[in-house]
C-alpha cells in the first residue's frame, strides 16, 4: 500500500507539471423505477461479426434478458476485434454489434469501456458520439460514471495502464491520442476516479475496467492495476471489480479486502485451455463462452453466470448490512 501511494504521489507531481488539471468525470443518470431491483448483463471481448460463437452467445443474452427484464447491458472491452474501428463509417461496427445484438430486449443503453484491442484502432472514432446517431444504444467513454439509483458504476479505462503497450507493443500500433503522456494521464485518471468515488453515496459501489485485476486464466493478474488502481477502490469501499480481457467466465474474492472480482470475457473467442492460480480465492472459473448478470437490490446482489447455450453456471449472491456471502451454487458443462 506504501509503494502505491509513493508511486501515486510521484506521478502526480509529474503530473502536475506536464498536463492540464484533473476534471471531473462525466457522470450519466440511469433513469431507475423506485424500489425495484435493477438488472442488468455483461459481456466482453465479444466484437468479431458474430464468429466465434459471438451470435450464439447474442441469443442467449437475449433470451435472459427479456426474462429478466434488463435495464442496461454493460461492455468490459474488446469491443472490435483485432484492430477496433477505423472510423466512425466503419461496417465493423454494424457487423459487429448492431447485425448481432438484435434482439428487442438488448434495444437498451450498452455502457463500454475500450479494450486494448479497441486501442489499436481509431480511438477518437469509437468513442464519438456520432455513433450514437447510428445506434442510440452505444454509449462509449475512456472513463465515465453511471449512476442508476442505488448503484455507481465507476468505468475506468484501463489500457494506458498497461506497460507493455507503450514500450514493447511488437508490431501492434497503440492509439495514444488524447492520452500521452501515460504517467500524467494515469496519476490524473486516479485523482478523478477517487474524488468520484469520495463523493458518491450510492449503496454499491461497481468498478468496471477492461483489463483483469485478478485471474487464474491466461492473462493472469494485472500487476499495474493492483499497484495503482486497487489501493483507491479498497480505500473508497468498491464492493466489485468487473473486467474482461481473459476470455473467460471467473469469480474471485479478495482474501484481505472485501472486494470480490468477476471476469465476464466471453462473448465471443474463448477456450484457451491456461489455468494459474493466484494469492486470492478462486470461487469459479469457466473456460468458455458466456456472460454475466447482475441484479441489485438495495441490500443484495445476485450474480449469475450463463454459457453459450443459456445455462446458468453459477450463482452468487451477496447481502450487503452484514457483507456476507449468502448463497453460492456452481456447475459446468463442457461444450
Amino acid at each position: 500500500m506504501a509503494v502505491a501511494l509513493a508511486l501515486l504521489a510521484a506521478m502526480s507531481a509529474l503530473s502536475s507539471c506536464t498536463s492540464p488539471a484533473t476534471a471531473e468525470l462525466t457522470r450519466l443518470e440511469h433513469p431507475v423505477v423506485d424500489g425495484a431491483p435493477l438488472r442488468l448483463l455483461v459481456v466482453g471481448d465479444w466484437g468479431r461479426k458474430g464468429g466465434y460463437n459471438q451470435t450464439r452467445v447474442a441469443e442467449q443474452m437475449g433470451k435472459v434478458a427479456e426474462e429478466t427484464e434488463i435495464d442496461f447491458v454493460v461492455s468490459t472491452g474488446d469491443n472490435f476485434l483485432e484492430n477496433g474501428l477505423a472510423g466512425v463509417d466503419d461496417m465493423a461496427f454494424h457487423d459487429s454489434f448492431m447485425d448481432v445484438y438484435t434482439a428487442k430486449s438488448l434495444h437498451k443503453p450498452w455502457y463500454l469501456v475500450l479494450g486494448n484491442h479497441d486501442y489499436r484502432g481509431n480511438v477518437l472514432a469509437q468513442i464519438d458520439p456520432a455513433l450514437r446517431k447510428i445506434d442510440s444504444r452505444f454509449i462509449c467513454m475512456r472513463s465515465f460514471i453511471v449512476s442508476a439509483g442505488i448503484v455507481d458504476f465507476f468505468f475506468v479505462d484501463t489500457t494506458p495502464f498497461q506497460l507493455q503497450y507503450w514500450t514493447d507493443p511488437g508490431e501492434d500500433h497503440y492509439d495514444w491520442r488524447g492520452v500521452a503522456p501515460r504517467d500524467a494521464y494515469i496519476a490524473n485518471l486516479l485523482e478523478d476516479v477517487d474524488a468520484a468515488m469520495k463523493k458518491s453515496t450510492a449503496t454499491w459501489k461497481i468498478a468496471v475496467g477492461h483489463h483483469t485485476m485478478r485471474s487464474v486464466s491466461a492473462h493472469g493478474d494485472t500487476q499495474e492495476l493492483l499497484e495503482l488502481l486497487l489501493p483507491v477502490l479498497k480505500e473508497n469501499g468498491v464492493d466489485f471489480y468487473i473486467n474482461g480481457h481473459d476470455h473467460c467466465l471467473e469469480h474471485i474474492s479478495s482474501r484481505n479486502s472485501p472486494i470480490q472480482y468477476f471476469t465476464s470475457g466471453g462473448g465471443s473467442k474463448a477456450w484457451r485451455g491456461i489455468f494459474q492460480q493466484n494469492e486470492d480465492k478462486l470461487q469459479f472459473f469457466y473456460d468458455g463462452q458466456g456472460f454475466l448478470s447482475l441484479e441489485l437490490s438495495e441490500n443484495r446482489a445476485r450474480f449469475a453466470f450463463y454459457d453459450v447455450f443459456g445455462q446458468a453456471l453459477y450463482h452468487w449472491s451477496f447481502s450487503k448490512p452484514n457483507l456476507q456471502k449468502v448463497q453460492s451454487s456452481a456447475s459446468v458443462t463442457e461444450e
